[in-house]
């Protein structure tokens, strides 16, 4: 479902003589449905570098990334703007909404998007604010005035939200208690169990004993400094 081959990244220092940072160089790997696989390594090793490549947020300088059968690598705006809506979720470890639109927009809007309708797209994201623990007294307010612990909850609410073939979560679980932790650790398992391919950076190492299959140490395909 998502496959890496012969990725490179480099990053230039224009302020610094347009200095050249190789950051990672010849990544190839694939995740399967069904398979959760965790990014490792050092800080400074490129994870996070690596999931914004994978999410299109940052061009490649060689190689491909396929989700399914689209090469983001290749893609035009337009088919990564579609990948993203159908195909490919992102949870962040920042909420980023519009503001004054409700809570129970931002969580619904993913199932909008793809065509559900308002009131089972509402009954979805309900269900989830639900589990995450965020009061209903906040569900018609703008998240943007929660604290962090509740917009890292509504974040992942609105992740999971539609049924994404490929996922990219970037440290879940930081910052939880222990009660939303296993209810994010439960969505990831119901997500493996459906099918979905992802891949997750988690520095909560019980967590990511719990859920991923294996691991893929980014270090070893470090040549530079990283973002």
């Amino acid at each position: 479902m998502i496959e890496l081959k012969d990725v490179s990244k480099t990053f230039t220092l224009h302020n610094q003589g347009s200095a050249v940072i190789e950051v990672i160089n010849d990544v190839s790997f694939a995740v399967a449905s069904g398979e959760c696989i965790a990014l490792t390594g050092n800080s400074g090793a490129g994870k996070s570098t690596l999931m914004r490549m994978i999410y299109g947020n940052y061009l490649t300088q060689s190689g491909e990334i396929r989700i399914g059968d689209v090469d983001l690598v290749q893609a035009q705006p337009r088919e990564v703007i579609a990948l993203r809506r159908d195909v490919l979720g992102y949870v962040s470890q920042f909420l980023r909404v519009v503001p004054r639109v409700p809570t129970l927009d931002v969580v619904a809007e993913p199932l909008r998007a793809v065509g559900v309708s308002a009131e089972d797209a509402q009954v979805r994201a309900k269900e989830l604010l639900s589990q995450l623990n965020i009061p209903e007294r906040l569900w018609s307010l703008s998240p943007t005035t929660f604290s962090g612990g509740e917009q890292q909850r509504v974040n992942i609410a609105r992740g999971f939200a539609h049924t994404y073939p490929a996922m990219l979560l970037d440290e879940p679980t930081a910052s939880l208690d222990a009660a939303n932790r296993e209810v994010v650790l439960s969505l990831i398992e119901d997500a493996k169990a459906r099918g979905a391919a992802i891949i997750g950076i988690f520095h909560d190492e019980a967590a990511r004993d719990r859920v991923c299959d294996r691991e893929i140490d980014v270090s070893r395909f470090t040549r530079g400094l990283a973002a």
